[in-house]
């Protein structure tokens, strides 16, 4: 176990006597107080100052970052944009659905007349009253690999 060794506590008296004398309160240094004792007796002692609280800080405010700020400036203008496009597409959709059935009905005609163009030329032809076209038939004929080709023409 542990022994710690004693040690005794000597007073001073504060009663002036032919060897000590009395001090005085002013000469009492920072950080030593007169204290009684449990059994009494009033000495002086060092004392532990009161603790004192360390300040709160002040609290600071942080910079606003520049995404932050750009950020912010930005979305009413952005919402602003959005309304007007909402408003000014809601002043337009009856121009727009016209236009869009004016569309499809040009993409009809461009079908229709795809079809109808080749259909009308070929009755066309017919009913203007010519003889039917004269066949023409070719006979070519060539002898060898390298040889000269030669050919007849007939107009039936």
């Amino acid at each position: 176990m542990h022994s710690e060794t004693a040690y005794e506590i000597t007073t001073i008296p504060l009663q002036p006597s032919p060897t000590h004398g009395a001090m005085l309160p002013h000469e009492i240094p920072p950080g030593v107080q007169l204290v009684t004792l449990p059994g009494g007796i009033r000495t002086l002692a060092y004392t532990q100052p009161p603790a004192v609280p360390a300040p709160q800080p002040i609290p600071v405010a942080a910079p606003i970052p520049t995404w932050a700020k750009t950020t912010a400036l930005l979305t009413p203008t952005i919402g602003g944009g959005v309304a007007a496009a909402g408003i000014g597409l809601s002043y337009a959709a009856p121009g727009l659905i016209a236009m869009s059935q004016a569309l499809w009905a040009a993409v009809a005609l461009i079908a229709a007349g795809a079809i109808a163009l080749p259909l009308l030329l070929g009755i066309g032809r017919r009913s203007t009253g010519r003889a039917a076209p004269a066949r023409i038939t070719q006979n070519i004929t060539a002898t060898g690999l390298f040889g000269k080709a030669t050919g007849t023409i007939n107009h039936h």
